[in-house]
């Protein structure tokens, strides 16, 4: 009997069910999933098009046009969606660290460079690199872009202000003090992943990034 080749993954999907009325979310959830999955395949946006897409997902290209006008729409779905995860999960670990203030602002911290090493390509899409949409030749607008990751660094705002009214660190400005916090831990997540060779330890770096920038008192 004739075996059986292993299934091409580049090869395009069995056609996929049309929704039922009322099932279009689906579909829309189902492109980004698709989208992500590209991204994470092969760390390149620009080999996420309408057609790359449709064929993940299973459908034809212009069944996209009802959810997304372009690629830039998607891969700004992408991106909007991995920065709700990384605000939940911040805030989840944020819970779980207790009730220490303290311990609560260094669980967040480390989970975010986790984050960042755990997911390299798309870290690189929500931060830069990868992903520098530019406006007026897309159907995306400004407020788009500025909006991207505010609900992840308010976790930050939020545990560096119960920090400093429990005394433990010397701040006045949260606001400032944690986009001040994020780029310097946002630097430490970069030169990690482009440096061939990272002969120190991350963790008591990133322990003293934290230490400086908030002014955190001794326990």
């Amino acid at each position: 009997m004739e075996k059986t080749s292993a299934a091409d993954p580049a090869a395009p999907k069995r056609a996929r069910t049309r929704n039922r009325r009322g099932e279009g979310s689906r579909l829309r959830e189902d492109i980004v999933t698709a989208a992500a999955a590209l991204l994470d395949e092969t760390g390149d946006e620009h080999a996420i098009t309408l057609r790359s897409v449709a064929r993940k997902v299973g459908i034809a290209a212009p069944s996209i046009y009802p959810h997304f006008p372009d690629q830039p729409a998607i891969m700004l779905a992408v991106v909007q969606r991995e920065f709700t995860e990384l605000a939940t999960l911040l805030r989840s670990v944020a819970q779980e660290a207790g009730d220490e203030p303290r311990e609560q602002l260094y669980a967040v911290c480390r989970s975010y460079l986790a984050f960042a090493k755990s997911h390299p390509e798309r870290y690189r899409t929500m931060f830069g690199g990868l992903w520098m949409p530019t406006l007026g030749d897309n159907s995306l607008t400004e407020e788009d872009l500025v909006s991207l990751g505010s609900t992840a660094i308010q976790v930050l705002v939020d545990v560096l202000t119960d920090c400093a009214a429990a005394g433990q660190c010397a701040i006045s400005d949260p606001g400032l003090d944690a986009i001040t916090l994020w780029l310097s831990l946002h630097g430490l997540a970069h030169q990690r992943a482009v440096i061939r060779a990272f002969p120190w330890s991350e963790e008591s770096i990133a322990d003293s990034i934290i230490a400086r920038i908030t002014c955190l008192k001794d326990a």
